[in-house]
């Protein structure tokens, strides 16, 4: 009896869809059931593991950054870590954890409470509309319980009500952005007006990149800033110098030095030599070949010969001042000055140069920073070659998850699966829910380390600017291989085995290519089908949140290492400090969950509700996270809040296209109701722009008031001058860093005698790991001094730690008492200093502090340096007087964030003599001309009112542009004082 062909392809579709039905909604389940299993067991590991291991889960109790307060301390009870999280608001973390974590958490409560949203207006409206819909007027044979849940059988009027939904979600999304948009300006403009920021440095330094190849020294850098005429003048400038192979060298010894630690702990373990000298062997390939070489020996050989490279390099850095590198700083007098001269110049490129604020000296990558835009076009060139061929080698595992996760349309055609799944339906479903995101995960793991050194190869000059191109360029991977990729991968599956079974039952090629004719409807059930590995996925990211929390891999790491290999001194000393936060990576890994979610909001409700879980778990973990365990390696102030908002923004306009996509499938082209979706997109890029205009400068800079411009702490001169301030802060560190010293455990340095055979010298060393500390050492030959490191001082003190995170040395001492003092902490105080200190200027008659020399060194001393009634106390009232009438003329509204400074600005350039602004050998010595009501004019420089006046004709000689009879009334109106003093007052 023959059976029509057509009959039999239709029943092996319906086999497929009957076993799709069984399988993917047990696997769903499976899945989750899992891994809500496992996260709760983890959970219970983390709180017994938590009080014995406060080194590894609570390092920030110790270690906390500068002036920041510690973390709340924490009971060892069971969840006695939940109450400090909900109890510490964002106010107390911006100064527990830095803006850079608050932008983090920011970001999740964002997400947390917007999915949370969706999926209450998901499951209320369109699961009900899905699930009667499907039960009315789908058959049980082409529906299953997943399905029945999605838009993939929906017809006619339904479809606009998903269509409703998704404007009403992109209304939500645009709402909650722009509300946490103005709340993060908001916390950037209070976090540029604190007292910590305004203490740091480089927060009134700018960085001038591209400098003409004329520029050989300070003063051409300083003259080129004269000719651009810069808002404010600068204090100090600094070009950079090549340093040639000296970083090489120093890194190339520090390596050594941990190499030689490492060998020497692990030959002297437990307390006495090991049977055989430990060899190394130099050359040769995957281990064969090459010369064994005694390691003790060879490694003391090369640090002799590295320390003594390295001297001879920096000997010859010191000689070569007639080169420069391309780059440089200078500092203003206030940080209001860096910013407001930042804001003017960022478009401007003068001279070709790039001028912006400068970053933090640690956040710099001096390798890339001084390279020529030549190596730099090059490297870009040759990264993105580099990274479409990741791309494109990226499909493999995409090939090996999507066959993981379309195992149920394989198992047609492969016998083994097809035994698999009528022998054991359970363990299959297991299979196919586990294995397709966990093979995901094990393939993504290298893939942001392999964007950031492509990213770094590009010639990204700050690591905040690299953490900025991985969120793009690893987002973006995602999203072409994740869901393009992976969508048409699995269209090609699916094809491939209806197609197989056509050619199974001998049908003509007509057949053939009527079935591939169907290949639209066949990418629209790919990637609605899809939703069903989603469901799959965010449980294990779920899981992989609460992974992090409990830090397993690092509890066991560190057991494998304490007990097998042994840790040196400086293993210790690094594992002790509280790991620095990788945010590029989460971002990235957020961002994704949200775009999926976002996608698949009005075609598969439950896919939101998944990602709401996620957030929620998220939320806390990262929260407890960064309060007590992981650090900014180099604090930004949440700059990468922007870049993140617009690949949100950018997923909202993906989830539209995939709705306009749907649409036109589902109800024809022809029908045009698929524009009825392309709005939302339009609206979306109109809100960017909105956005862009509102929030961009607020952003970015710190637009003072008038008030905030006029009481800004001011720095001069010659503080900034004086010891080379500058110089060392943005300088090559190559120049001035310390090299490594080798450090072993007290208790193994008197077996050092036999590993050199009694060849031993003894003295104390300088120790730069401890801040100079003088240390017991043992000299070994070459020189090479062994120092001996107690087990009391293995772990960081906190000095050290804030010390080696940059938040002490100089960023301290800008506006410390001791600036204002000759840079000489220790310098006597003049009499009456501490009365100052503590009650302030007054109205009373000044203090003989106010009128005593400050550069005595006798505290005694009353010499006045001016005048009766010409210190602050008594200049007080005077200058509030002319700031009024300056101010009620020529400076801009009060404003919090007030547009019209730069415009109050530029009205009193127009008073600026851009001749006088700098002396010819440069600003040093000359300030400024401005407007002659503006009563912070003195601030500049030498007094430009002092009693011997010089008459109109002289000044207009020394000064043609200056114009005197403007301002003779109020030259007249001010107290004489002489002309080489300057007030020793909170300016410096």
């Amino acid at each position: 009896m023959s059976t029509d062909p057509q009959v039999e392809l239709n029943d092996l579709f319906q086999q497929y869809n009957q076993k799709l039905s069984n399988v993917m909604p047990q696997a769903v389940a499976y899945n989750a059931a899992l891994y809500s299993g496992i996260s709760l067991a983890t959970i219970l590991v983390f709180n017994i593991l938590r009080p014995r291991n406060k080194i590894i889960y609570e390092p920030k109790i110790k270690y906390f950054d500068g002036d920041r307060p510690p973390p709340p301390k924490m009971a060892d009870g069971f969840f006695s870590w939940l109450p400090p999280l909900i109890n510490t608001k964002e106010p107390q973390l911006v100064d527990k954890i830095g803006l850079d974590a608050v932008a983090f958490l920011r970001f999740l409560r964002l997400m947390r409470w917007l999915f949370l949203g969706i999926s209450l207006l998901s499951c209320a409206v369109l699961l009900p509309l899905d699930i009667v819909w499907n039960a009315k007027n789908v058959t049980s044979d082409n529906r299953n319980s997943l399905s029945s849940l999605t838009i993939q059988n929906l017809t006619d009027w339904p479809l606009f009500v998903h269509i409703a939904v998704s404007y009403l979600i992109t209304f939500a999304v645009l709402g909650c952005v722009w509300w946490h948009w103005k709340e993060m300006v908001r916390v950037r403009q209070e976090w540029f007006r604190s007292e910590a920021y305004n203490n740091l440095f480089y927060a009134r330094t700018l960085m001038i990149l591209r400098l003409p190849k004329s520029i050989k020294n300070d003063k051409d850098l300083e003259s080129l800033l004269q000719s651009i005429q810069m808002p404010y003048p600068t204090t100090a400038v600094n070009i950079g110098h090549p340093v040639g192979r000296l970083p090489e060298l120093i890194e190339l010894h520090n390596k050594t030095v941990r190499e030689f630690e490492t060998v020497l702990v692990r030959y002297l373990k437990g307390g006495k030599t090991a049977k055989t000298r430990p060899y190394i062997t130099i050359g040769g390939f995957m281990g064969f070949g090459g010369e064994k070489k005694d390691a003790i020996d060879f490694y003391t050989e090369r640090l002799k010969r590295t320390e003594e490279a390295v001297e001879t390099w920096r000997r010859k850095v010191d000689h070569t001042d007639n080169k420069a590198e391309n780059y440089g700083f200078a500092s203003l007098a206030s940080v209001p000055y860096a910013h407001i001269a930042a804001r003017v110049l960022a478009d401007k490129h003068p001279k070709g140069t790039i001028i912006s604020l400068a970053p933090p000296p640690q956040d710099l990558i001096w390798s890339n920073l001084t390279k020529g835009d030549a190596v730099r076009a090059k490297n870009r060139t040759l990264g993105w070659l580099f990274l479409a061929l990741v791309c494109f080698f990226n499909t493999l595992p995409l090939l090996v998850i999507s066959l993981l996760a379309n195992l149920t349309a394989v198992s047609q055609y492969v016998p083994f699966l097809a035994s698999w799944i009528s022998a054991s339906p359970f363990s299959f479903s297991l299979a196919s829910g586990i294995l397709p995101p966990a093979v995901s995960a094990i393939f993504g793991y290298a893939l942001p380390i392999i964007m950031r050194k492509l990213s770094r190869y590009q010639g990204a000059i700050t690591r905040s600017s690299l953490d900025r191109a991985v969120v793009a360029r690893y987002f973006a991977f995602l999203i072409i291989s994740q869901l393009f990729i992976f969508s048409l991968i699995g269209v090609g599956f699916k094809t491939t085995a209806r197609v197989a079974g056509i050619i199974k039952n001998h049908e003509s090629a007509s057949a053939i290519f009527k079935e591939l004719k169907e290949l639209p409807g066949s990418i629209q059930a790919t990637y609605l089908e899809e939703s069903s590995y989603w469901l799959t996925w965010f449980p294990l990211r779920g899981f992989l949140a609460v992974f992090d929390l409990a830090q397993l891999i690092n509890v066991v790491w560190l057991w494998i290492k304490t007990r097998l290999f042994g840790r040196t001194p400086r293993d210790i000393r690094e594992w002790t400090q509280p790991p620095a936060f990788h945010f590029a990576i989460y971002f990235s890994n957020m961002l994704f969950m949200a775009a999926v979610a976002l996608i698949y909001s009005p075609l598969a409700p439950l896919v939101p509700v998944s990602a709401a879980v996620v957030f929620w778990i998220s939320s806390f973990v990262y929260k407890y996270q960064l309060m007590f365990v992981f650090v900014s390696k180099v604090e930004s102030g949440g700059r990468l809040w922007n870049p993140v908002m617009n690949r949100l923004l950018f997923s909202l306009i993906l989830m539209h296209a995939l709705m306009t996509l749907t649409i036109g499938l589902q109800m024809g082209w022809r029908s045009w109701y698929w524009v009825s979706c392309l709005p939302p997109s339009l609206i979306v890029v109109i809100f960017k722009v909105a956005v862009l205009r509102r929030y961009e400068q607020r952003f970015r800079f710190w637009i003072p008031s008038r008030k905030e411009l006029a009481e800004s702490k001011q720095h001069s001169g010659r503080a900034d001058n004086n010891g080379g301030r500058l110089e060392k802060r943005f300088g090559h560190p190559a120049l001035h860093s310390n090299l490594f010293t080798p450090m072993l455990h007290a208790k193994m340095m008197p077996l050092l005698s036999q590993v050199y055979q009694g060849r031993l010298g003894h003295e104390k060393t300088e120790m730069a790991e401890y801040d100079g500390l003088k240390m017991e050492a043992q000299v070994a030959p070459g020189g090479i001094r062994i120092a001996a490191i107690a087990e009391a001082d293995l772990a960081y003190s906190l000095e050290q730690y804030q010390r080696d995170r940059g938040q002490q040395d100089w960023d301290n001492r800008s506006m410390s008492s001791s600036t204002m003092l000759g840079d000489g902490g220790s310098m006597m105080k003049p009499r009456g200093y501490d009365a100052y200190m503590s009650r302030g200027p007054s109205k009373a008659p000044p203090e003989e502090f106010e009128l005593a020399n400050i550069n005595h060194q006798n505290g005694d001393d009353v010499t006045p340096l001016l005048p009766p009634k010409q210190g602050f106390a008594g200049q007080q009232q005077y200058q509030q007087q002319q700031y009024q009438q300056y101010s009620q003329h020529y400076a801009h509204p009060d404003a919090q964030y007030s547009q019209e400074g730069l415009a109050a600005l530029d009205q009193a350039r127009q008073f600026t003599d851009s001749g006088s602004t700098y002396s010819a050998s440069g600003y040093s010595h000359q300030g400024p001309e401005v407007h002659p009501a503006d009563p912070y004019a003195h601030d500049y420089g030498p007094d430009p009112y002092a009693s011997q006046y010089q008459s109109q004709s002289s000044r207009q000689a020394s000064n043609p542009s200056y114009n005197g009879a403007q301002s003779r009334s109020q030259y007249d109106r001010r107290p004489s004082r002489p002309s080489d003093t300057r007030r020793p007052d909170s300016r410096g």
